[in-house]
């Protein structure tokens, strides 16, 4: 659990594990150099629960704090925790359960439920709603490159390949997106329980609407990069379905990892003739014939617009196209 000036809600977030049903674990606080009252808190409530354990740093960031924490696990599952969530009584019980018995699965998630009420927003709440859709591993892998598909406070994992992929890394963009995408990549398998045992709390200081890491632009370098790594890797031409905002920045960013990069699909008229960075917009029509021409082609499915992804996966289907082997969701 990274703390950083959590005053206002840690008490609540250490008052929910401190009833967990399960009493054989350790809570390792990392205090980054906080400047209000929270390693103050952490001491009272060490005080009281000799299962919390706090790590006292200068402040160094998220990234080097959650690899601090890491550090100093010692059990063989590692579940994550923010300072300013609630976790179900049974969270940690039902998750090492499910590992126990699925020794297959590295990562076991549960749903989620924003809080407070006034301050989840619409935008928040879709989110959630397609995440908590997601349980089984055949499912967060097929939207792995839409956007995260496990909440990161959310997870358990097994602490052994959370070291093997190298723990949490910085490049300048989301560490939590980041390390899924390289487990993924590594082959790990993934679950979600179908209950909510996780209370997310949305507010305007939140990480992913402070820093810039965790912008638009951000988030389509880390998918660029992945893809390119993963369902990229040996294509000799990829076309994305989408000559929208999303997938012309999506390209951009393709394109400087030298992608082969060869035409956009679209439906507009407007767009249809016309070209996005020198490169021709064709409609859904030519695909068969495009796709021919090449010796292993990809489409990614890049249109940002709600309700775009499943008529464009109708459409692939029909046209006798495979998701996860011939093409992918990137938005």
């Amino acid at each position: 659990m990274p703390c950083y000036n959590a005053a206002d809600t840690l008490n609540e977030s250490l008052d929910s594990l401190a009833c967990q049903t399960p009493s054989d674990f350790e809570i390792v606080a990392v205090d980054d150099g906080s400047t209000d009252a929270t390693l103050q808190i952490l001491r009272a409530q060490a005080s009281k629960d000799p299962r919390l354990r706090i790590l006292p740093r200068t402040h160094q960031g998220i990234i080097a704090a959650l690899n601090a924490g890491l550090e100093a696990c010692n059990a063989s599952y590692v579940a994550r925790m923010d300072a300013d969530d609630r976790a179900h009584p049974e969270r940690l019980e039902k998750q090492a359960v499910f590992l126990e018995a699925h020794p297959e699965v590295g990562v076991v998630s549960c749903r989620v439920m924003g809080f407070p009420a006034g301050q989840v927003r619409q935008g928040f709440k879709i989110y959630l709603d397609w995440q908590n859709g997601l349980l089984s591993d055949d499912d967060i892998r097929r939207e792995m490159f839409v956007e995260s598909p496990l909440p990161h406070p959310s997870l358990t994992i097994r602490r052994e390949l959370l070291q093997q992929v190298g723990g949490y890394q910085d490049h300048g963009w989301a560490e939590d997106y980041d390390l899924l995408l390289r487990l993924y990549l590594a082959g790990a398998r993934f679950a979600k329980l179908p209950e909510v045992l996780l209370e997310w709390r949305e507010h305007p200081q939140r990480l992913t609407r402070t820093d810039s890491r965790y912008s638009l632009e951000n988030f389509l370098r880390l998918k660029a990069f992945y893809l390119t790594l993963g369902p990229l890797a040996g294509r000799d031409a990829v076309i994305i379905w989408g000559a929208g905002m999303v997938g012309r920045r999506l390209g951009k960013q393709l394109v400087r990892l030298e992608a082969p990069l060869r035409a956009y699909i679209d439906i507009d008229p407007r767009k249809i003739g016309r070209t996005r960075g020198g490169l021709p917009i064709v409609p859904p029509e030519a695909l068969p014939d495009l796709w021919g021409s090449f010796t292993n082609p990809v489409v990614l499915a890049a249109v940002g617009a709600r309700g775009a992804r499943p008529l464009i996966r109708r459409r692939l289907t029909e046209m006798g196209f495979r998701e996860g082997q011939d093409w992918w969701s990137a938005a």
